[in-house]
């Protein structure tokens, strides 16, 4: 069905690219990858290197000419594979644990060296599922994560720990604090650690990184578009006033939700079909951008003074509604993540909300209720225990699973760092000040391992 626009929709659509900031945040070739599984790992990675980089620059290609077309601004070219647990499987079957992990990093440094060459951004996907237990390759590419993460550039992954319907993996969560620690500890500020989360119900067809993944349910590829547009709903929230109800609040923001969002599918049926692909679809997920806005910026002009205080739980569930109801209005296709981020360190006014002591670790698990991700971008200090990041994680999981939706955790223990410290690293990273976490030990609750039992909810039929 095509997608069609009215003159006013267009000029809108202008003035949100030229006056509110408003860009395609990034646009994902999601790749199926299987095809090129074999026992050889040497096999596997000249198929990846053959046949992979020229489709991957067409989709470059076909990117710019887009953008010189439409004049509209596309910031992230990104690649995401099936999940490379999956094609570890048969190298790593019959080796040991330490050739297998040299194998699984063999695997990354060519996915790294085909996104250099091709012109993407970030490749997502070294990433596996292990909410009801572990498989050897699993447990090879956990095993691989500080390597990877800190001898690839452009790499990121997840591991996901549960999901409302198997329950948690404790056995996994435990593993995580100690993972993360050692990806920390290897890589400048604990920077390795932004290329990777830990997921509950992690979905399929969102374009952002580290969670992103092409699905094995999927075709050989297809194109997933992120649009955010901070800029636009600020501006939108402003125009209505102070005496507008919170009825008409979240019609101004539904109603601009949807023109981003016809914009966005727009710009990616494009794409698709510049490569003879199909359209996957258009996460409408709400994130801070460098030049058009911050959350927190939209949550004060909801009226708070500030991110943080007493009401801005409310603030985000109504923002995170309308967002998807104008999604959803707008277009048949939307996925992802499509919710509210609230990444500390890359959004100035959450870091400076939390640099005033509005913000902290409890608050943000309050907030990921109704966000997307609520433990994003939170820097720490580096002398924390992996029993309690565990049990940060296993808080964040748990609430994911509790309300039946997707949720991570990326958190980022900076060695030799205090609480209250700001930390820089500069350009879309930003900066933002360590979190101190509480002083009780959780290695009792933590160290007990195996699954929970799933939710009652999740008993559907």
């Amino acid at each position: 069905m095509p997608l069609l626009l009215s003159p006013s929709e267009i000029l809108d659509t202008v003035r949100m690219f030229w006056l509110e900031n408003l860009n395609i945040r990034a646009t994902t070739l999601a790749m199926n990858i299987q095809k090129y599984a074999r026992d050889d790992p040497d096999h596997t990675i000249s198929l990846m290197e053959t046949n992979m980089p020229p489709f991957i620059k067409k989709f470059i290609d076909k990117i710019s000419d887009i953008e010189e077309r439409f004049g509209v601004p596309i910031v992230n070219k990104r690649l995401a594979v099936t999940p490379i647990s999956q094609l570890l499987g048969p190298m790593v079957e019959n080796e040991d644990m330490d050739e297998s992990i040299n194998i699984a990093l063999k695997i990354a440094k060519s996915l790294d060296k085909i996104a250099k060459e091709s012109g993407v951004d970030y490749v997502g996907g070294y990433s596996t599922f292990v909410h009801r237990g572990f498989t050897k390759a699993d447990t090879v590419l956990i095993e691989s994560l500080p390597e990877v993460m800190s001898k690839t550039k452009t790499v990121c992954g997840f591991v996901n720990v549960a999901t409302t319907h198997a329950g948690i993996n404790f056995d996994a969560i435990a593993k995580m604090g100690e993972i993360i620690l050692n990806v920390a500890q290897k890589t400048p500020n604990g920077i390795g650690c932004a290329k990777f989360t830990v997921f509950a119900n992690a979905m399929e067809d969102t374009p952002f990184m580290p969670g992103a993944f092409a699905s094995p349910g999927g075709p050989d590829a297809t194109v997933v578009i992120g649009i955010s547009g901070p800029g636009v709903i600020k501006a939108a929230i402003q125009e209505i006033g102070e005496n507008a109800d919170i009825g008409k609040l979240a019609d101004e923001i539904k109603a601009a939700t949807f023109k981003v969002t016809r914009a966005g599918e727009l710009i990616g049926r494009q794409i698709a079909k510049a490569l003879g692909i199909e359209f996957g679809a258009v996460d409408i997920s709400l994130a801070p951008d460098p030049n058009g806005g911050s959350v927190a910026e939209i949550v004060q002009a909801m009226g708070l003074e500030e991110c943080g205080g007493h009401g801005s739980i409310a603030a985000l569930a109504i923002l995170a509604d309308a967002l998807k109801k104008g999604g959803a209005m707008a277009s048949s296709y939307v996925g992802g993540l499509s919710g509210v981020f609230i990444p500390v360190m890359e959004d100035q006014g959450m870091s400076e909300a939390a640099k005033r002591g509005a913000i902290d670790i409890t608050t943000l698990h309050a907030m990921s209720s109704v966000c997307a991700l609520g433990i994003d971008m939170v820097l720490i200090p580096g002398d924390t225990s992996k029993e309690t990041i565990s049990a940060i994680i296993a808080d964040q999981i748990a609430i994911a699973i509790a309300n039946d939706k997707p949720a991570g955790v990326r958190i980022i223990p900076v060695p030799k760092s205090y609480g209250g410290e700001m930390i820089e690293y500069g350009g879309l990273m930003g900066k933002a000040p360590v979190l101190n976490t509480k002083p009780y030990r959780s290695d009792t609750f933590v160290k007990r391992g195996g699954r929970t039992p799933a939710p009652f909810h999740s008993l559907r039929g």
